[in-house]
């Protein structure tokens, strides 16, 4: 039903609010599947197109360059009285915590797949986020009328990779070229979209797949009785599921995360457009059908309803730099919110006023007086606010879990070619870790340059640029490094530390035992990730009171900083305190804090340390004559294969391969290949490293 943006007042009811994001792997499809909902609700009035650099979304000049969604968009629109809130995620995994971000703050999702590709890389990271974030998803197979396209082999892969239920709710009319329509199982009706034509004609299921239909609408139906209760007792009572009960259970199964709603259609034809914006309506939540949001206030858990009667608590999950002013996004929990108000932020402590609310249409906004409980809006007038704040009313402060942050794994230095700009660039540098916080900005201490780290080469690559073309800032980039980590090989026992210090005043003294071994084998310590670290105490008797066994442990934590074999943190290890003794008057909190820092140091450095580099799972898309080629190349950056298909006439391989030697991979695949080779690679942990391959 196509509804124009004005006709969203009469969606302001909670239960007719649809929060979602638009989740894929770069290239499935997912900035033309935003651009045909936006023209089927009546938002535009003409299609965009990525390669025209036309879309809505991909609004920045670096998106419409690159032909690839780089920041998290937000969107407004109507579909059959239903105000959706739509976000349009990127697909790269470098710009993986632009999705992290809007995840936190999302209801539902729709996961679109290539219907010839099926499940790729980052289509299975960003539905593992998901999974975190317990967002309930529907699939919309895309690209249905390409060369190679298969509903069956892509529903196939989502069985076998990301392993919910797929309950597949259309059958395609046609195939590849031929595609014009699906046949509604639910419903048993025909949905045909003519060539020009903006809707899509119902009918009868044509005759020649009516028995293929009755088949699949079975299969369904089973499969659904298999995991809903209600549709098992009718099905046992008839052997059937009517339309009305596969409704209410299939949209059960989605909020539960037990199945999910398979789609089919080709976005770039606007084929099955308005059945995805029904299934959306149907089957994902309201903000009403969410747990309540839960948070800290005064160090006590606290429930906040999603009603905008209740006290106000909204987290900021993105800030952005606009000519008009500083923006920042909000995910409205509970409460309402006015223009003008006051608002306390709890992360900075202080109180602040909200100068404008708007409702976002990518770059454009329309001004609105207030926001109520479900609602996703943008906000002007916050100086303190950052991605992750929690802004709650003054008088019923609240702390909302913020969004995880990824570290950093790739780095290089930057400075500015003229010497009278350094203090531009380090302002610049500052409101760039200010909008993304997965870019960091430090200062070596050896070298004295600022170091810019980030998620990849072109997430480095985008943000330097951002500040080349914002700013008009002449900027020198290094060579890109990557971040490294230490672990412990093979560890100690007994490790004897003494910390006395005496200065004419009260001395200081703190004597500690340490023993220290690996968490996890070194293989798999990239499992444990940079907080792979676990202390605790044996010490009996009390030769070591319990206050300062806290105070060894921080030290122990700051030790963890810088390790031997190169300066890089340390990860995955347990360090257990055994012993110890006091002095009456010189022992306090530092002392002993000083004695873990400074013990824990000594003891790493009679370990066996290895060094851990980060190592991606790459998928390399070749033509066959080039595998041979691609295969020698891997094995040449230290690649380990672990698979290869054909697939649609072309090979797919698999490596994994370390960071640090896919630096300059894209030009290297596209001169062997002659240009037909492409590569997608995703961050898989960390791995023991040669020391002969670290180059810094």
């Amino acid at each position: 039903m196509r509804t124009n943006i004005t006709d969203l007042t009469n969606a302001n009811t909670l239960a007719a609010v649809r929060n979602l994001g638009i989740l894929a792997h770069v290239d499935a499809g997912k900035t033309t599947v935003t651009e045909r909902i936006l023209y089927a609700t009546g938002t535009t009035h003409k299609r965009g197109e990525v390669h025209d650099g036309t879309t809505v979304t991909d609004f920045d000049s670096q998106e419409r360059d690159r032909g690839i969604t780089i920041f998290a968009a937000a969107v407004s629109c109507a579909w059959d009285g239903h105000r959706i809130n739509l976000i349009d995620t990127p697909g790269h995994v470098d710009f993986a915590d632009e999705v992290e971000r809007s995840l936190r703050v999302l209801d539902g999702a729709v996961a679109v797949f290539d219907a010839v590709a099926g499940v790729e890389p980052q289509s299975e990271s960003v539905w593992r986020q998901a999974d975190r974030h317990g967002v309930p998803r529907i699939a919309f197979v895309n690209k249905l009328d390409r060369a190679g396209a298969d509903l069956d082999t892509a529903v196939a892969s989502i069985r076998e990779r990301l392993h919910p239920a797929p309950l597949v709710v259309q059958l395609p009319i046609g195939a590849e070229d031929g595609f014009r329509g699906v046949v509604d199982l639910v419903r048993m009706r025909a949905l045909v979209w003519a060539d020009g034509a903006e809707t899509a004609a119902e009918g009868p299921v044509p005759e020649e797949l009516l028995d293929e239909a009755h088949r699949r609408r079975r299969l369904l139906a089973e499969t659904v009785a298999e995991l809903h209760a209600g549709a098992l007792e009718e099905f046992c009572a008839r052997s059937a599921v009517s339309a009305e009960t596969l409704v209410v259970a299939l949209r059960e199964l989605t909020r539960s995360g037990e199945g999910v709603v398979v789609l089919c259609g080709s976005a770039y034809r606007n084929r099955g457009v308005e059945p995805l914006l029904d299934a959306v309506v149907a089957y994902l939540p309201s903000p009403l059908d969410v747990p309540a949001v839960r948070g800290l206030r005064d160090g006590v858990d606290e429930e906040r309803p999603a009603d905008p009667s209740a006290p106000f608590a909204a987290l900021a999950f993105k800030v952005s730099a606009t000519p008009t002013g500083r923006l920042t996004y909000l995910r409205v929990y509970s409460g309402t919110i006015e223009k003008g108000g006051v608002v306390f932020d709890a992360v900075a402590r202080r109180t602040e006023r909200i100068g404008r609310i708007l409702r976002v249409q990518a770059d454009r906004h329309a001004h609105v007086d207030h926001a109520v409980a479900g609602d996703i809006v943008a906000v002007v007038g916050l100086k303190s606010a950052r991605p992750g704040s929690t802004l709650c009313a003054p008088d019923a402060p609240l702390v909302l879990e913020p969004p995880s942050v990824a570290d950093p794994v790739v780095s290089v230095a930057v400075e500015a070619r003229r010497s009278t700009d350094t203090d531009r660039l380090a302002s610049a540098l500052a409101r760039l870790a200010e909008e993304d916080p997965s870019l960091v900005v430090r200062t070596d201490a050896e070298t004295g340059q600022t170091v810019l780290s980030g998620m990849g080469e072109l997430h480095l690559e985008v943000a330097v640029e951002k500040i080349r073309r914002d700013l008009g800032l002449d900027v020198n980039v290094g060579r890109p490094r990557v971040s490294y980590r230490e672990t412990v090989g093979r560890g100690v026992s007994g490790f004897v530390f003494r910390h006395v210090k005496q200065d004419g005043g009260a001395g200081q003294f703190a004597h500690v035992v340490l023993d220290v071994e690996p968490l996890t084998a070194p293989a798999t310590a990239a499992e444990q990730g940079v907080n792979g670290f676990e202390f605790r105490s044996t010490v009996v008797g009390g030769r070591v009171p319990q206050e300062y066994v806290r105070a060894v442990e921080a030290g122990c934590r700051d030790a963890l900083a810088e390790g031997p074999l190169g300066g890089h943190p340390v990860t995955g290890l347990r360090v257990t305190l055994t012993d110890g003794s006091t002095h009456v008057k010189d022992s306090s909190d530092t002392a002993f804090r000083t004695a873990g820092r400074l013990g824990l140091r000594d003891a790493l450095r009679a370990c066996a340390m290895v060094l851990l580099e980060p190592v991606v799972e790459v998928t390399v898309t070749v033509p066959e004559d080039a595998v041979g080629s691609v295969l020698g190349d891997l094995a040449a950056r230290r690649g380990r294969v672990s698979g290869s298909v054909t697939r649609a006439g072309a090979a797919v391989v698999t490596a994994t391969v370390p960071l640090a030697e896919l630096f300059g991979y894209a030009t290297r695949l596209r001169s062997r290949t002659q240009g037909r080779g492409t590569f997608t690679a995703r961050p898989t942990g960390y791995a023991p490293a040669p020391v002969a391959a670290v180059s810094q």
